[in-house]
């Protein structure tokens, strides 16, 4: 059996003999003596330990690898004095005392009568007669300036930019569809249906302004219309309502969000309606009279649009009703 001490420098106090002490015990040292002590440079800790010699290689390496310790050194423990810690402040005390300071050197007298030989005689007579008290000059007294007065012109003001003539607004006259040009836009129906935005986007700007409206709504009727021969051709005798929660609105989201509210329809972002007065509302309405008139007959079907996001609102209403 041999004793060790152990010397430690640790930053954080608590918990540093229970953690030396479990790494101790785990290579079968048992504990002899501990001494903690705060230093300026961290916590001081000396262990004694008592265990097989063999072991000390396997304790030095289990201290090694503790990551609170700074640093340590592993030796073995001498009876009698306590050896002093390796990371303890040192303080050197020394009995050296600085010499005095060496006694300033007499001045002779011969010096100082050389001194004052040397200082030249001022002739009282060549000094300059002092100024009479009128004439002195008061510091007090500002002295005397011009005033001037700045006078800046206003700038010439600045023509304000001529602001262009508002636009002649132009009655456009109401012209019966373009069917021709419907005709072309829906020639491949079947196959397009219901990628047809592009094409309907082309109707609407191949054909005149008049005719815009009347032709987008006559294509909307000739689509629904096909739609209601190809997938609800069946589905006849129900009520408005149902007739637009079932048929109406599930065929309409094919072009855009649509939201039921009661008789009203609510589309949201109207890929046909831009912000330039070119409303693609009447594709809609044509829609639903072609897809719904079948199935709510001999009711009539009355469809009038609220407003348009191509006016400035948020979103394109269409009010329905019998």
């Amino acid at each position: 059996m041999i004793e060790l001490e152990i010397q430690a420098l640790a930053l954080q106090r608590e918990g540093l003999l229970v953690e030396v002490g479990r790494l101790a015990g785990t290579c079968g040292y048992t504990l002899v003596r501990q001494r903690l002590v705060q230093d300026p440079h961290g916590t001081l800790l000396s262990m004694v330990v008592r265990g097989s010699w063999f072991k000390k290689r396997a304790l030095r390496a289990a201290l090694a690898s503790s990551e609170r310790l700074v640093s340590f050194e592993l030796e073995p423990a001498v009876d009698g004095e306590p050896r002093p810690h390796f990371a303890a402040t040192r303080r050197i005390d020394t009995d050296y005392t600085p010499p005095p300071a060496p006694p300033p050197e007499p001045v002779s007298a011969g010096a100082v009568e050389t001194a004052d030989a040397d200082t030249p005689e001022v002739d009282k007579g060549d000094a300059p007669p002092s100024l009479p008290p009128a004439a002195a000059v008061d510091a007090t007294t500002p002295e005397p300036f011009e005033e001037f007065i700045v006078v800046r012109r206003a700038s010439p003001a600045v023509p304000e930019a001529a602001k262009p003539a508002p636009e002649p607004f132009v009655n456009v006259p109401v012209l019966p569809a373009d069917v021709p040009a419907v005709d072309q836009a829906l020639a491949a129906l079947e196959q397009d249906y219901p990628r047809i935005v592009p094409r309907l986007l082309a109707l609407d700007r191949a054909v005149p302004a008049g005719a815009r409206e009347a032709s987008l709504q006559l294509a909307g009727q000739r689509v629904g219309a096909w739609l209601f021969a190809r997938e609800y051709a069946l589905d006849t005798g129900l009520g408005l309502e149902a007739a637009l929660a079932s048929i109406g609105v599930p065929a309409l989201h094919a072009f855009a969000e649509i939201d039921q509210q009661g008789g009203r329809l609510h589309i949201k972002h109207s890929p046909l309606c831009a912000e330039n007065d070119h409303s693609g509302c009447s594709f809609f309405g044509g829609f639903l009279e072609g897809l719904l008139g079948p199935v709510i007959a001999p009711g009539g079907l009355s469809i009038f649009p609220v407003c348009c996001r191509s006016f400035g609102a948020d979103e394109c209403v269409l009010a329905v009703s019998e």
